[in-house]
């Protein structure tokens, strides 16, 4: 009889665990990471839910830095097992996913988007230089009498910079730290405009990387979270604002919003593809291995990511506002999705 007692209770912790086994085993790809991929990352699932038998992805929008510090967090269905990105994997961050046991990493580019800095078409269109936008971000910029000494920022209306600008209050709303369209911006818009003063310039690494990447906070600058569509609206609201997002969210909004001119050049799905437009950047995702095969579909959903009529030049995606890669680049990304080919710390 005690025996029988020991196989039934032994039994019933059997089948205790294999509750919770099923209850934390998922059948869905999860998604995270940058606002920017999103939409497009979401017109990927759709797509592929409604054409196979897979349920359509899980996808969140949680910055790109912040999608790199959950993907990156370990391995198990408790971890997403993509991560969408407006800029690339830093080498800390790959280094972070080793760490925690994340050992293979397949990046794949998908296309390039432009970062536009934009405002309400009830207001005018402006043609600013990475200079001007500098001097009205930056913590701290060239003192206004010419010497070579840095100030908190004093300009408060866009003509205390420069003349021809609107003499409006300097007021934009951009993403937070944790976005890759910040990352991408600072590093194109803000670094440039630093790099126009020569003393700037010439500062070692740390000083200057100090001075182009921190951003005001006396009310000029207003972070807006990871919802583009949210500054979008605010911008329709208050006219003499402006907004820092992707292309994708001007090309989808051309009715309410219009894109500034960078030195000289609009924003257009022409000018980021061939290089014209000075603030364009790369897009891309990264899978992790460990999960495909075990979390069901994530080889069919590359599959679909990579296919020509979602992302080469006539796909759904470009429709969506996505600028294609060249034919080599997909034909690279594609072959890399395809063999899962995880990266290596020589790619840093």
């Amino acid at each position: 009889m005690r025996n029988v007692i020991f196989v039934l209770a032994a039994l019933a912790v059997l089948l205790s665990f294999s509750g919770i086994a099923n209850a934390q085993a998922r059948n869905h790809i999860s998604i995270v990471g940058s606002s920017t991929v999103y939409p497009f990352a979401t017109v990927v699932a759709e797509q592929f839910g409604k054409t196979t038998d897979f349920p359509t992805p899980k996808i969140e929008s949680t910055g790109s830095g912040g999608g790199f510090k959950l993907f990156c967090a370990g391995v198990g269905v408790e971890h997403p097992d993509i991560t969408n990105a407006s800029r690339r994997m830093k080498k800390s961050e790959f280094e972070q996913c080793q760490a925690n046991g994340v050992q293979d990493v397949v990046e794949v580019k998908i296309g390039y988007d432009g970062i536009v800095f934009a405002n309400s078409k009830q207001a005018g269109q402006l043609d600013l230089t990475t200079q001007q936008i500098f001097l009205a971000l930056a913590k701290k910029v060239p003192a206004k009498d010419g010497s070579e000494t840095l100030v908190d920022n004093p300009y408060q209306t866009w003509s205390e910079i420069d003349s021809s600008l609107p003499n409006t209050k300097i007021e934009v709303l951009g993403p937070p730290p944790t976005s890759g369209t910040r990352d991408a911006f600072v590093e194109l818009v803000m670094e440039t405009g630093a790099e126009s003063f020569e003393f700037i310039k010439n500062m070692d690494s740390k000083e200057f990387k100090s001075v182009a990447h921190t951003v005001r906070e006396d009310g000029a600058y207003v972070e807006a979270g990871e919802n583009d569509n949210l500054i979008v609206q605010k911008l329709q609201s208050n006219p003499a604002a402006f907004g820092i997002f992707g292309f994708s969210f001007l090309d989808q909004n051309m009715d309410k919003i219009q894109g500034s001119k960078i030195g000289g050049v609009a924003p257009t799905f022409d000018a980021i593809a061939d290089g014209s437009y000075p603030v364009s950047r790369s897009l891309q995702f990264y899978v992790k291995k460990a999960h495909v095969g075990t979390i069901p579909g994530i080889q069919e959903y590359l599959g679909e990511f990579t296919n020509e009529q979602a992302w080469g030049p006539d796909g759904y995606l470009s429709e969506k506002g996505m600028i294609p890669m060249p034919e080599n680049e997909r034909s690279k990304f594609a072959e890399n999705a395809k063999e899962l080919t995880p990266m290596t710390a020589s790619d840093f």
